[in-house]
Order: C-alpha cells, then structure tokens, then sequence
C-alpha cells in the first residue's frame, strides 16, 4: 500500500534521476497537476517540452498532444503516458478527406484546429489553438479558408471575423456538444449571481448565452482576474477543482455533470509513476516526412498568431 503523497514523491525523485520533463495537460487531475514540471493547454505545452532542456517528455494527456510535443522537438524521447488516451475530434477526420475537400473546394486554404493527428496536419495549411485561431484567421492572406474539423469553434471564429469566407465542416468536440441552452437555463436559476464562462467549442447557442468565451487558458484566467465572486465553468468539469485549488474565496459550479472527457481521465497518478519507472507508457514515433510536413503546418501558426 502506497499513499498518494509517497507516490508523488517518488515521482519527483525519479523525474529528476533520470531526466523526464512531465508535461500535465489542464483537464488532468490536481494530482498530477502537482507532480508536473508545466501545466496548460496542447500548443503552450509542447513549447515548453521545446525549451526544456530535459531528453525525455511524459506527456499527461491525450495522443494528438504528444504527437505535436515529438514534432517541435524531434530529438527528445516522447512518451504518452496512457496510450489508450485519444481523442475523438481528431480521429474524426483523416488526410484524404481533407484532400478530396480540397478538391471540391479549389483556392480554399485549410486551417486544422490543433486537436488533430500529425498526418491529417501534413495536408493543412495551418493550425490554429482555440486562443490563436481568430488572429491567425484574420492574419491569413487568404479570404476562403476550410475551417476543420470543429464546426462550432470555425462558427464562433467566423463571427468575430466577418471579412473571411469561412466554410465549416461538420465536425467537433463530443463533450463539450453536449453542454446545451437548457443546462445554461437550469445553472444560471441555481447561481443569479455567477457569471457563466465557457469554451468556444460548445454549441454557438451556448456560448451566445456566455458572460466570457474562450479557450481553457482564458477560462481560468479571467476567473482568477475578476472581481466576481462566482462563475458557471462551460468545459471539462475538471477546471471547476483547479480553480477551487487556485481561488478558494471563490465559489465555482459545473455547468453540466456531463462535460467530462474520458480519454483525459484515463490517464492516473500511477501511469505517470509506472511510466517514470521504466514500466509504462508508449513512445511516440512518427516517420519523417510526416514530421517534416506537419511542422510546416504548425510554424505557419507560430508565424501567423505571433
């Protein structure tokens, strides 16, 4: 039997013996979150893995995550602590679909939401994160762009930049999807005085009826920034016990007990411990030229948003 804090702090030793950089996306649990050299979201935390100095990167996440951490930094062993971890947005689409819309759709630019696999990148244009996309949209020399494979994110970019002819493809996040107006209805008659904050992937209608909307970075720094006592969290219920954690004179409340993603919750405090060990976890290998492709892809974001 092994306590919590004695596997953290085994965790901790080893990390450091052995070199490993452990990267904790935000919708993880608070316990890995505090074994963890950086926090946040896909894009902010592959670049950190960049600049680490560290050889080996335990990504606590999902699949499309560590596969862009290997990308921007091809000569760092990369690990997925849960190999079963996926996500399902990013197997909706693959390489020859976005070939064939480009077919149907010439002069189009196609910019792939990062929630998407190396090789469907290696056919796009450029990505964008939920933070980046609408300066990277408005930045793109081209008036006709693809957005995909998040239709509701491409719709909620598309109104705030009128002047490009976004066509959308039916696509999205399935948790986020099944927050709806009738969750915001019921939320906000049990919390008058909560501001309602939510993630640009919910359905439009939803993120219509939000006080503040965007992504989870933004999320959590607009709750810990403002002078409002109470907020209605609108993306993985796992944010509702971080900013617990990080504003405890705050009162927080899920706006749905369903928007839980369950590849994220598949990673533990044990994989990260069985993976600093030696004993678990996947390496991630790409072929070259996805590599190479893919990375095109990705540093035209870096070029565009800045």
């Amino acid at each position: 039997m092994i306590t919590v804090k004695k596997m953290q702090d085994e965790i901790l030793r080893l990390k450091k013996e052995k070199d490993i950089c452990i990267l904790a996306h935000a919708y993880q649990s608070h316990d890995i979150w505090e074994v963890a050299d950086f926090v946040g979201d896909s894009y902010g935390l592959s670049l950190k893995a960049a600049e680490s100095h560290a050889e080996t990167v335990l990504m606590c996440g999902v699949r499309f995550m560590a596969e862009t951490v290997k990308i921007l930094s091809p000569d760092k062993r990369v690990l997925l602590s849960n190999p079963q971890a996926d996500c399902p947005m990013a197997q909706q689409m693959g390489p020859d679909q976005i070939r064939k819309l480009k077919e149907e759709n010439p002069g189009f630019a196609v910019a792939a939401y990062i929630n998407t696999t190396a090789a469907l990148k290696t056919v796009c244009d450029v990505c964008v994160t939920s933070s980046s996309a609408v300066t990277i949209i408005r930045n793109m020399k081209q008036k006709d762009i693809l957005f995909v494979p998040d239709c509701r994110l491409g719709a909620w970019v598309a109104s705030r930049v009128p002047e490009k002819n976004l066509k959308l493809v039916k696509g999205g996040c399935p948790v986020h999807a099944c927050i709806s107006p009738d969750d915001v209805r019921t939320a906000r008659a049990l919390h008058p005085n909560a501001l309602l904050l939510v993630h640009p992937e919910c359905l439009p209608e939803v993120s219509a009826l939000a006080d503040y909307a965007g992504s989870t970075t933004g999320i959590m720094d607009f709750a810990k920034k403002s002078d409002c006592k109470e907020f209605i969290i609108g993306t993985e219920n796992s944010i509702v016990s971080h900013l617990q954690f990080a504003c405890p004179d705050k009162q927080f409340y899920e706006l749905s007990k369903n928007c839980i993603c369950h590849d994220m919750k598949l990673t533990t405090l044990a994989n990260v411990y069985q993976c600093v060990c030696g004993n678990g976890g996947e390496e991630i290998l790409l072929p070259d030229d996805v590599m190479t492709e893919a990375r095109r892809c990705l540093d035209t974001m870096i070029e565009l948003g800045g």
